[in-house]
């Protein structure tokens, strides 16, 4: 069973479709009991960062899923989920993470960009694989996702897939059995497709 973490921001029902169209069931739970219960778990996430921190700690989903990590059974963080998995982001002020991954989550800088690259990073990007992952399985790199956002992840440590935009950023990442995509994969056609059925056949 995979279980896809309804805290009050996320993109839940593309996600769960898109996890439809790769021929698993996949459950939206808001209840913090339920997790152990799932084989896998997706953390989706839209909008701002600290204001998604209260939202997992207000419902009791932020000790679910620290202990859903520490089981070992694969956790996928998305877009906005796959920052939270950091140790800290400086979105509007200064706000800790779940610290499953070292690093922290700053803004793109305007002066980095070229005079056509706007804030946010929007659309579709390239993916350059630097590391061999179960995830990426049967893609040839570099492979293009959708993006969205305004922040990404500094620390290049734990990348698995890394992505150009003013910067080098890490834009897929691994440790043990925590994932985290930067990029919507349900937005991303056959490619984004492919990353969610390697996850849910992990």
């Amino acid at each position: 069973m995979l279980g896809i973490v309804n805290y009050g921001i996320g993109n839940l029902a593309s996600v769960q479709n898109a996890i439809h169209k790769v021929g698993k069931k996949a459950h939206i739970t808001q209840d913090p009991q339920n997790l152990k219960n799932y084989n896998s778990l997706i953390l989706p996430g839209v909008g701002a960062f600290g204001d998604a921190m209260q939202h997992l700690a207000r419902n009791g989903m932020q000790e679910a899923v620290l202990e859903f990590a520490k089981s070992g059974k694969p956790l996928l963080g998305i877009c906005l989920g796959m920052q939270l998995l950091f140790q800290k982001s400086y979105e509007f002020g200064e706000h800790l993470g779940l610290g499953l991954i070292e690093g922290e989550v700053v803004k793109f800088e305007k002066s980095s960009l070229t005079p056509t690259q706007k804030i946010p990073h929007m659309g579709w990007n390239y993916v350059q694989k630097i590391e061999e992952s179960p995830l990426l399985s049967g893609l040839e790199s570099p492979f293009y996702l959708y993006f969205v956002h305004s922040y990404y992840v500094k620390n290049l440590q734990n990348a698995i897939g890394v992505s150009q935009y003013g910067t080098e950023f890490a834009s897929i990442v691994q440790k043990d059995n925590i994932f985290g995509i930067q990029p919507h994969p349900e937005k991303s056609h056959n490619v984004g497709l492919r990353i969610l059925q390697n996850f849910v056949h992990l």
